[in-house]
């Protein structure tokens, strides 16, 4: 009802999208200088100065593909002619922390000026830790295990990313693997947009905002960059880039960079090894004609560390390593009553063939194989009209290990006698228990394209465009075999599988999904009063159509779901004077239901699978609506806005046990939420050297519905009930955070600090459990040795990370409804389970050499 009420306001109101800030582009444009005969040779695009015009007024529109922003980028870099190496132009709002923008609504970036002095192996997901609102918690000190955030309450896969134009959540449940997306030393800026996704942001699953993150431009003269890591936990890394400049007499310039890195988990057994490749080619010709062409390639063999409970962490904190028995940790017990299980917090070391080795650190690895590749394009057919077209394919395959101790004789199989099937291994029919690998393999293909059209006339733009995808993912959990020594096999899982009597393979899931996404947007902006001001209006509609095959016996076998969406946005901007504008903007998004909500899988029993199917859930839905003042002047540069939040049909996992008491998971819808608070954000220029950055978040988010749960009550009998999450605050809305960044920089020496406080965070829709506030300090410093033969900007810096070593738990893994037992509103007493969490990483020092040439 509350969507319906306010549809036909929202429907006649605007729409938003943010240009990349002019600043984003000074780190790849100062140092590409040609001397003058040959840069008029080569000058696909005009330079000059221009006024701006209804075409390149940032607004609500959409400026997702890189390519949209290149104009802007291109003016206002004048003036900023040095480089003080890896794009860092020492001039840049914050130390690279903050970028002016004219975006009609919240946004934040950071650009070459903050990343060039990061850790070089960060994924982009650490290195907006310190933006409004960004809650962001890694598990390693190199960003290769991944790593979780939440903006405004809302986690990563309630937002949209992007990498150059296209889209890289998964598919399926819309995760986001940071580890796996670009090299740090090829990204020119990351821009975080808190409060909601772009009128041409190719998502279906942005209830919250969107991360655009986009590569630097190859150089236009030829030169490249190197640099070699080494830090705490034997991490190396290796990278390198070739830039070919200007290709023979053509405007088509690249680069070409590989990158390797390894590091020794810093609790428990285990390591990563990471490869990386990436590509980038671009050809610019006339006045506003771009081709470009990226590629990524990633290959990840890792090890897992274990997500825990609360208990866990209190009895075994950052874990026990050595069991040289092979056996689980002593102190280890089972779920009793109301008391949850309590097991080690790293996997073991030492392998037994008993139901502890299925928690041997060998069977928890995580190969994948991802390619990226999208190719934005930019035409202008007339003066008037453009047409911008992002096509792209997304290949990924790979897996997340486990262990299973399994008795071969008696391998679930739905509608066999006992609901058991005897399982054979290399044709031989082993009886007993054994430990198998078993993990979750998936294979996706992914192409699709986003075109659009803008038409200029005057004052007025107007944008028609259509996003098309048509996605493949296959998923499956085949059981395998294991080596004497504890090891599988087979690391990808995909041979020497467990075979039933019946010549089927033994899966744990085994389903094939079909996604196709139609979404047609239309929208206009309105450049007033000498473009002081701005108004925007736009509707894109979503289209998505779901086809489900489910290969287990006795389970649905197919499943087809419709959604369709409309989602309306507007956008007011007024420039006050030179330096203050204010702003106000509505927009309406979504996220569709996980792909795994439409599947049954799991072990079988009486009561049917452990993981039951939820194919009717509505999508999340929020209305977001934001009002903001910026100040951006020669020095400073600052920005508040006050926003508030609408959802309906919350999204989450609930675990409800049956009569024989068996617990299963299912998906549900969990009624309402709405939020309102406060991000702020306030940077400089330097002042003798210093660029001070504070950014800051008041969050108050609250549940609107009485949550269903099901649990034993006292005497042991399973029973249902509501309990009152109504008026709670929600999980994982940290009520305040603040950020805080200083960069000194003369030119040969550098140094930084940046802090971060995060307030605690519930992690029960019933309050009752809670991981404490935290602060965590980084430090980085470094110097700038003169040119040495072809190296034009040797560096030596230092990168100091979490320097109090504090041990906290950093993310909330898995948020329930409670966690100990409560009095329902019907009487009824209902036993809680125990939410799971991620370890933050420890204190570590990186140490970098590095140098263009």
């Amino acid at each position: 009802m509350f969507f319906k009420r306010h549809t036909s306001v929202l429907a006649c109101l605007i729409c938003s999208t943010v240009l990349s800030s002019p600043l984003v582009a000074m780190a790849d444009t100062t140092s590409d200088k040609k001397t003058s005969g040959v840069a008029a040779k080569h000058r696909p695009v005009k330079e000059k100065q221009k006024e701006k015009t209804a075409s390149n007024v940032p607004s609500m529109l959409g400026a997702t593909s890189p390519t949209d922003a290149v104009e802007d980028e291109k003016v206002e870099v004048h003036g900023h002619t040095h480089d003080l190496g890896d794009g860092d132009t020492g001039r840049a709002f914050g130390g690279g922390l903050m970028t002016p923008t004219d975006a009609p609504k919240s946004v934040s970036a950071v650009t070459r000026d903050y990343i060039a002095k990061q850790n070089p192996a960060m994924n982009p997901m650490q290195l907006i830790a310190l933006l409004p609102g960004a809650n962001v918690s890694d598990t390693d000190p190199l960003g290769m295990t991944g790593g979780n955030m939440s903006v405004r309450g809302l986690t990563d896969s309630q937002m949209g990313f992007t990498l150059e134009g296209f889209p890289i959540n998964d598919i399926g449940n819309f995760a986001i693997y940071p580890q796996e997306i670009v090299d740090a030393e090829n990204l020119k800026t990351v821009r975080l947009a808190q409060g909601s996704a772009d009128l041409d942001s190719p998502h279906i699953s942005a209830s919250g905002g969107v991360v655009d993150m986009y590569m630097i431009d190859p150089k236009k003269k030829m030169g490249g960059h190197v640099d070699m890591t080494y830090g705490s936990y034997n991490a190396t890394r290796g990278f390198a880039r070739f830039d070919t400049g200007y290709i023979g007499n053509t405007n088509m310039r690249a680069y070409f960079s590989y990158s390797q890195g390894r590091q020794d988990h810093w609790r428990g057994p285990g390591y990563e090894n990471k490869k990386h490749g990436e590509m980038k080619i671009v050809n610019d010709w006339g006045d506003g004609n771009r081709v470009s062409l990226a590629v990524v390639g990633n290959n990840l063999q890792n090890n897992a560390y274990p997500s825990i409970n609360m208990a866990s962490w209190e009895k075994f904190g950052i874990g026990v390593d050595n069991q040289t028995n092979g056996a689980n940790a002593v102190g280890t017990t089972s779920a009793s009553g109301d008391k949850p299980a309590v097991s080690n917090t790293v996997y073991n070391r030492y392998y037994s063939n008993t139901s502890a080795g299925s928690n041997y650190y060998k069977l928890r690895s995580n190969p994948f194989t991802n390619i990226y590749a999208s190719m934005p394009s930019t035409f202008k057919l007339t003066d008037h009209l453009t047409l911008t077209e992002t096509p792209y394919f997304w290949y990924g395959y790979g897996n997340g290990g486990g262990g299973y101790y399994q008795d071969l004789s008696k391998m679930s199989y739905a509608g066999a006698p006992n609901n058991q099937m005897q399982g054979y291994l290399n044709g031989v029919p082993n009886s007993g228990s054994n430990v198998l690998y078993n993990p979750s393999l998936t294979q996706t293909y992914r192409p699709g394209a986003t075109t659009k059209l803008t038409w200029t006339a005057g004052p007025n733009r107007l944008m028609v465009g259509y996003w098309f995808e048509y996605s493949k993912q296959r998923q499956t959990a085949p059981y395998s075999a294991i080596s004497p020594d504890g090891s599988p096999m087979n690391t990808w899982g995909d041979s020497d599988n467990v075979v039933l009597q019946n010549g089927e393979t033994a899966q744990y899931r085994n389903t094939l999904t079909q996604t196709q996404v139609h979404t047609p947007f239309i929208g206009d902006s309105l450049s007033l009063l000498h473009n002081t001001l701005t108004i925007d209006a736009g509707l894109k509609y979503s289209i998505v159509k779901r086809d489900g095959t489910n290969y287990l016996p006795l389970a649905t076998r197919y499943v087809s779901t419709n959604y369709y969406q409309a989602l309306p946005t507007a956008a007011v901007r007024y420039k006050i004077d030179k330096h203050n504008q204010v702003f106000v903007s509505v927009s309406t998004n979504y996220r569709m239901p996980q792909n795994y909500s439409l599947y049954d899988s799991g072990s079988y029993s009486k009561a049917g699978y452990s993981t039951k199917a939820s194919p009717g859930q509505q999508p999340e839905i929020s209305i977001s609506e934001e009002a903001g003042w910026r100040y951006q002047g020669d020095l400073i540069s600052s920005s508040i806005t006050y926003f508030h939040y609408n959802f309906t049909n919350r999204l989450f996992t609930q675990t409800s046990v049956n009569e024989a008491g068996q617990y299963w998971t299912t998906n549900i819808n969990g009624g309402g939420e709405h939020s309102d608070g406060v991000d702020a954000e306030i940077g400089t220029r330097p002042i003798y050297h210093l660029r001070p950055y504070v950014s800051f978040e008041y969050l108050h988010a609250v549940t609107d519905s009485n949550l269903p749960v099901s649990g034993r009550n006292l005497a042991g009998a399973t029973v249902s009930d509501y309990v009152r999450t109504k008026g709670k605050i929600a999980p994982q809305a940290p009520g305040y955070q603040v950020g805080f960044g200083i960069d000194y920089d003369d030119g040969p020496r550098f140094f930084g600090f940046d802090l971060k406080y995060v307030a605690k965070q519930y992690s029960t829709f019933m309050n009752d459990e809670h991981i404490p506030d935290y602060v965590r300090m980084n430090i980085h410093m470094g110097y700038r040795l003169p040119k040495m033969g072809i190296f034009k900007s040797p560096t030596i810096r230092l990168n100091l990370q979490n320097i109090s070593n504090q041990r906290y738990l950093g993310w909330i893994n898995s948020p329930q409804v409670m966690a100990h037992r409560n009095t329902g509103i019907f009487g009824q007493s209902v036993g809680g389970n125990a939410p799971t969490y991620r370890i933050a990483s420890p204190f570590a020092a990186i140490a970098t050499m590095s140098s263009d040439f």
